[in-house]
This record gives structure tokens, sequence and C-alpha cells, in this order.
């Protein structure tokens, strides 16, 4: 895993391990967990654009703000099955947004 990311996002979180497991049960993925006391992180695995979880005092998660687009390849659908498996609400099912750049889907974790 390359940890000098040159582009990266950050998902604030309120229950780090729930969003933890959430995030690893719908993607089929290890996050890897960074604690440093008073702020923890979850990398995602990751080539180019990193991305983590992140809980702490400067982070407040919420449903206003950036969307984030994670890679749900090699099947959009099953992973938004997952979502709702998990208790979360998905806002938009699966949609082509064009031949050429694929699917979307939008969700909401708890």
């Amino acid at each position: 895993m390359n940890k000098s990311w040159s582009n990266r996002f950050e998902i604030p979180v309120s229950d780090f391990d729930r969003a933890r497991n959430f995030y690893e049960k719908i993607f089929e993925m290890k996050v890897e967990v960074s604690d440093f006391g008073s702020f923890k992180m979850g990398i995602f695995p990751h080539k180019d654009t990193g991305g983590a979880i992140v809980q702490g005092e400067h982070y407040t998660p919420g449903p206003d703000g950036v969307v984030v687009y994670l890679n749900a390849e090699p099947d959009l659908q099953k992973v938004l099955d997952r979502v709702e498996k998990e208790g979360c609400k998905v806002l938009q099912s699966k949609k082509q947004i064009s031949p050429e750049h694929g699917f979307m889907g939008l969700f909401i974790d708890s």
C-alpha cells in the first residue's frame, strides 16, 4: 500500500468501529486502522487516490457536503445490496452515467 498520497479524501464518522465494519463488509475489503489516541483513521486499500474513514475532534459526519465516489468493481449492484443488508439506505439505485463512464449509485451509511 502506498501511503504517500497525491490526492485523498476523508469520511468523518462518529462510531469508528461501526463504520469500519460497514465499509469492510459492503466492499469486501480490509481497512487498515491507525489509532493516534484522540484521532483514528481507517485507510482504504488504494493505488492512486487514497481514502479513509476518520474520527477526531475536527471531523463531523453529516449528510451534506462532498459526494465521494468509491469504486465498486466488479459489480455495483452487489455492493448496493450489501448496503441495505447492513441497515443503511440506498438513496439512488444503480444508474448508468454513460456507456464510457459506467454506472453509479448513492447511499448514506448510518
